[in-house]
């Protein structure tokens, strides 16, 4: 989960002449994918199982994401109407509340993956500094997120141009180390090391095939999100085509890296050893074959990396939430832009909302895996209802006069792509659902500003039953960390 600088500027530049070629579109993707998750993807897997497991994992990711991303290519070429799909289209197939929903669930997500950066970065610098940074979640670690987290901040607001030159070092600095490490992995593979963790190897958890893949699933979540770049800038392209494509592109050239970053290193050391290195656990798997080198140069490629994709997303939370202020399903207060084009009320409260979850990382037992997986949940939710407006729009037939053949096959992909989000949602667990409608249940006060300002009718009656399952999903929630019941 990152993206590139560049291509999160036109949001805010906004001229007419910043139209976006495939070539862009599909650099966005990719970078939109390949981040912060790519480097931690050893250590995730190795912890829940072998190559015989991940490679089931990745089957089932790859597929469910494949038939997401056809979703995304379907809606840009059947809906070229509909701009910033990833919210717009759930307001168009459920209506303003859903479509809310989805928009401050989207903007949640990338909110949290922030903080995951910050998690991350400093997790990588106590490898160096543990006295400072700790695990990531130290005073002196918080405090220095902090800092960064604003001085970001005033630099976006003076104009992104500033600070788009950030991006050429941050598609090297991500690029060249994960190359570099699959050389290494692919140079030292040994098929006997592979063999011997296959099914696991020597000391693997007694848990079933299934309980291994469904551990590996919500970090597969995450390093596909960004998927659906090309469709949050879709106004941007130059053809409504390309959107698609950027999409199909740029995923089959990310799962392959992802793919090969996951099971290459079984083949140089055992799995309980992959499993037990340090976060981001790229760096740790390259040490145990290269020496210290390698975990060196993994971590400086990541904190480069993910400083530049921490101004990308902060630029596409600021982006979401000036969308929708736009199209008014949020309040008029976050369409507003500074003098520098800079949509400052909308990046206001998303680096608020990144300082206040910073803040609380002090309090949980695993900050870095929780806020991972908290993105990961958090954006399941915008992508069902993508997907459930795929099925809704083949079934209405709008968009298909030219091509009405194409109505069943991309019925089908969006029933799949359905059926996926919600296996991760049960991959998931109950508490990460709960924990997402304790979230999402206090952001409808902004549902409420806006339709006030806008004098129109709150709920419809269909709206307020939803309304009152995530109320009762969000009572649950509370009840759960109050009793700790449920521990972050």
């Amino acid at each position: 989960m990152t993206a590139p600088a560049a291509t999160a500027t036109p949001a805010i530049e906004s001229a007419p002449e910043q139209k976006l070629p495939l070539s862009s579109l599909t650099a966005m993707v990719i970078g939109s994918m390949v981040g912060a998750g790519i480097f931690n993807l050893p250590g995730r897997f190795a912890t829940a199982t072998g190559p015989f497991g991940a490679l089931i994992a990745w089957v089932i990711a790859g597929t469910g994401m494949y038939m997401l991303a056809r979703v995304f290519q379907t809606l840009a070429e059947k809906r070229p109407d509909i701009d910033n799909g990833v919210f717009a289209y759930a307001k168009a197939g459920f209506g303003d509340y859903v479509g809310f929903l989805s928009a401050f669930g989207y903007w949640l997500g990338s909110c949290l993956g922030n903080v995951f950066y910050w998690v991350l970065i400093s997790t990588t610098l106590g490898r160096f500094f543990p006295q400072v940074f700790g695990e990531g979640t130290s005073v002196g670690a918080i405090v220095v997120s902090l800092i960064g987290v604003w001085a970001f901040h005033f630099m976006i607001l003076r104009g992104v141009k500033e600070a788009t030159f950030i991006n050429k070092i941050v598609t090297v600095a991500k690029i060249v180390p994960i190359i570099v490490a699959i050389l290494a992995f692919v140079f030292f593979f040994n098929y006997s090391q592979f063999s011997e963790n296959f099914f696991g190897g020597v000391g693997m958890p007694d848990k079933s095939l299934i309980a291994q893949v469904r551990d590996t699933m919500l970090i597969t979540v995450f390093v596909f999100i960004g998927i659906e770049g090309a469709s949050v800038y879709s106004r941007y392209a130059k053809k409504r085509s390309d959107v698609g494509a950027a999409t199909i592109l740029g995923f089959v050239a990310v799962t392959g890296l992802m793919v090969a970053i996951t099971l290459l290193p079984y083949a140089t050391a055992p799995r309980a050893a992959i499993a037990s290195v340090q976060n981001p656990s790229l760096a740790g798997a390259l040490e145990l074959i290269v020496g210290h080198w390698g975990a060196v140069f993994i971590s400086v490629g990541v904190l480069v990396s993910v400083l530049g994709a921490f101004l990308a997303w902060s630029l596409i939370c600021a982006e979401v939430l000036f969308a929708a202020g736009q199209s008014k399903d949020m309040p008029r207060l976050f369409a507003a832009q500074n003098a520098n084009d800079v949509p400052a009320n909308a990046l206001w409260l998303s680096n608020i909302v990144v300082s206040l979850f910073l803040i609380s990382t002090y309090w949980s037992r695993d900050a870095f895996n929780f806020m991972l997986d908290m993105a990961s949940v958090t954006s399941l939710l915008p992508y069902l209802l993508v997907a459930g407006y795929g099925i809704l729009l083949a079934r209405s037939g709008v968009g298909y006069e030219k091509a009405p053949g194409e109505r069943g096959r991309d019925q089908v992909v969006s029933w799949i792509a359905v059926l996926y989000t919600l296996i991760m949602f049960v991959a998931a667990g109950l508490k990460y659902v709960l924990l997402v409608t304790v979230l999402l249940a206090p952001g409808t006060i902004l549902y409420f500003w806006a339709r006030r300002e806008q004098s129109a009718r709150l709920f419809t009656p269909v709206e307020l039953m939803v309304f009152a399952v995530l109320l009762v999903g969000a009572a649950i929630g509370v009840y759960g960390l109050a009793t700790g019941l449920i521990t972050p």
